[in-house]
């Protein structure tokens, strides 16, 4: 996901379009937490400079605090975000994290991620090809030998590149219409939601049909290609994505609120409930959808984590703790999105222009009942992190990130 208008007809890396608000207006919102905590540089100071610096944490983000009070008025259930920049680590809640007992949600939560996960993904990838194991311009028949053929797709023309930068030209199984109305809309998603969904069958579902364009012509953002992304994964690493996720990320960052879900339907607690609006034809209904399989999301958007950890992961990835100089380059070397003049995309990894001119790196996430945002200036030194626990306001995410850095 991206700063723009996203479709939920199209289900585009299940983000939701911005609505008009709701009748629906959440309970009274928690107060926040303006208390700074020492950046991960920091050195403890003494008692008056810790004072001056949670005066100086709280007038800096009063803007975003009232980008995320606006979206709740809109009809987000709740919000719960981090910053990080020279005055320390500040974290603020608003709304709701249950709708039914009014308990508001927390700076702590785990949540979804959605795409945010194909920038772990990429990673990975990355670190291989510093290792030796593959090369970014290695065909994905190399790796997948016969499973990319049929209906014009052939994966002897497709790169590893290709497929991080969403240039491939492979369809995004999510705007499969038969996919879509069973597993992510109104009473397909509600009755299907439990279900174990292999990633092969993704697969099976993006090449029923024809290529979008030839390979490398243009970029279009396709799920089905982080999902070929995590197979490459296992097959040169031999182990299981989830397994190289962990042991190459997760445990060496010390991300202990980060995991990869597999077939289980429940979020590690402390958490929230997650929300959606499943029924066009009912927009005011919202449905509790917090419990559902983790394997349909997998490696194009499975990862659970909360704000902290996810600007300690961009934090690391950008001062070059996870790769090395030539692999980042690759990363930050960006295709032009068509659908939005502000953005491009790298390997897992989009660069973003804000309305001040401000250039941020990261990605964005939605999942059903979830949409995120993880931004980060290129040297790291100004990071945000956030979650909604309803998927329908993709404007409001965008206007909570321009005001912590257009302010």
């Amino acid at each position: 996901m991206t700063l723009r208008k996203s479709s939920k007809a199209g289900v585009v890396g299940l983000v939701a379009a911005a609505m008009a608000a709701t009748a629906f207006v959440a309970p009274a919102q928690a107060a926040p937490d303006t208390r700074p905590t020492a950046p991960d540089t920091a050195v403890s100071g003494r008692a008056s400079t810790a004072v001056k610096d949670a005066d100086s944490a709280a007038r800096g983000h009063r803007a975003t605090q009232r980008a995320m009070d606006a979206a709740v008025r809109a009809g987000t259930p709740g919000v719960t975000a981090q910053a990080r920049d020279r005055h320390g680590v500040w974290a603020s809640t608003s709304g709701v994290g249950d709708r039914t007992t009014g308990a508001p949600r927390g700076k702590n939560d785990r949540f979804r991620v959605g795409s945010i996960t194909k920038t772990f993904v990429a990673t990975v990838l990355l670190q291989m090809e510093a290792e030796g194991g593959l090369d970014l311009d290695d065909k994905v028949e190399r790796h997948l030998p016969g499973l990319i053929r049929g209906n014009g797709n052939d994966g002897r023309k497709i790169t590893v590149r290709q497929l991080l930068n969403h240039t491939s030209g492979l369809f995004d199984y999510l705007t499969d219409k038969k996919y879509s109305e069973t597993y992510l809309r109104g009473d397909g998603y509600l009755k299907h939601r439990y279900d174990t969904l292999p990633p092969e069958k993704h697969v099976r579902v993006a090449l029923a049909h024809q290529p979008l364009f030839e390979p490398g012509a243009r970029h279009s953002y396709s799920n089905t290609n982080y999902v070929l992304a995590g197979l490459i994964i296992e097959k040169t690493g031999g182990r299981t994505y989830e397994a190289e996720v962990r042991d190459r990320i997760i445990k060496p960052l010390g991300l202990k609120d980060t995991t990869n879900p597999g077939n289980s339907i429940h979020l590690p607690r402390p958490s929230s409930r997650g929300y959606s609006k499943l029924f066009a034809s009912d927009p005011a209904r919202i449905d509790d959808i917090t419990e559902m399989n983790g394997s349909q999301g997998w490696a194009d958007g499975d990862i659970i984590s909360t704000t902290g950890d996810l600007n300690r992961f961009y934090s690391a990835l950008l001062r070059g703790r996870l790769l090395p100089p030539k692999q980042l380059k690759a990363m930050q070397t960006t295709v032009s999105s068509p659908d939005s003049p502000d953005t491009a995309y790298g390997l897992g990894l989009t660069r973003l222009r804000t309305s001040c001119g401000t250039t941020l790196w990261g990605h964005g996430g939605g999942m059903v009942g979830w949409l995120s945002l993880a931004v980060s200036t290129a040297d790291a030194r100004h990071q945000l992190a956030f979650s909604f626990n309803g998927d329908w306001d993709g404007e409001s995410v965008r206007k909570v990130a321009e005001a912590e850095y257009c302010e």
